[in-house]
């Protein structure tokens, strides 16, 4: 499977990717996860202690591989990279890449064209499980990074703001030609917060999980790693959904 997660900033999208990371791995799926945000924080949220710089950051390699100054490789070598750039914790396999800027209708830079270049690499020869953990909002479904998905998740509440943002990301998913486009509502309360989620997604676009509130959650973010072994029966269900939904 191969999964695109995005929504609004603080929606929780990246704790998601983490939560779904563990438990497909406690299933014993080969687990990548791809943290594409430019403001990186899914090794902190995976208990990943040595320090991981963003592939964006690495000057030289971008350089050698994506061209600097004026003369810029639109199609770099990138198939040695997840082997010397991922690291490793309790079965999965984290690259941290930094921001894509508008998914290829941002910055025409070497950085740009080596990341874009990367995800369309894994989205092709990965196997088992990839998770992206998109930039927060809209950027990303620019043009075309994520097309290769065979789901899109778009992270909502009850907030309209998040369901505003699901209603525009929902709209870009659909001029790239994604299928399957799945909403994931969060931090749900109650049977109020789910019937505003059912009742603000854009129309064809299924609600296919409620990971409830908990507490253990919020307080984990004091610290940053989630609790070890800190699973809940709605993921484990949505992880179920999602096999059935792209086995096809």
């Amino acid at each position: 499977m191969k999964l695109a997660v995005a929504g609004k900033g603080g929606v929780g999208k990246t704790t998601l990717v983490a939560l779904l990371a563990r438990e497909a791995a406690a299933r014993g799926y080969r687990v990548l996860v791809v943290d594409a945000d430019s403001d990186p924080n899914l090794a902190t949220t995976l208990g990943v202690t040595d320090p991981v710089a963003p592939l964006a950051n690495e000057e030289e390699l971008v350089a050698e591989r994506a061209g600097t100054g004026g003369f810029i490789r639109l199609n770099p070598t990138v198939d040695d990279i997840p082997a010397r750039y991922t690291v490793e914790r309790d079965g999965i396999r984290l690259l941290v890449l930094g921001g894509i800027r508008g998914a290829g209708a941002g910055c025409a830079c070497p950085a740009n064209a080596l990341l874009k270049a990367l995800l369309a690499h894994l989205l092709v020869t990965e196997k088992d499980v990839v998770l992206l953990d998109m930039e927060a909002g809209i950027e990303h479904l620019g043009r075309g990074t994520v097309r290769n998905v065979d789901a899109l998740l778009v992270v909502v509440d009850s907030d309209r703001k998040t369901l505003e943002t699901a209603e525009r990301s929902v709209s870009l998913a659909r001029d790239l030609g994604i299928a399957r486009v799945l909403a994931i509502g969060n931090r749900v309360y109650d049977g109020d917060d789910a019937a505003e989620i059912r009742a603000g997604l854009p129309d064809g676009v299924p609600l296919v999980a409620s990971i409830p509130y908990l507490d253990a959650l919020r307080i984990a973010g004091r610290r940053g790693p989630l609790p070890d072994g800190l699973t809940h029966p709605a993921v484990s269900g949505l992880l179920a959904d999602l096999e059935r939904r792209t086995a096809d």
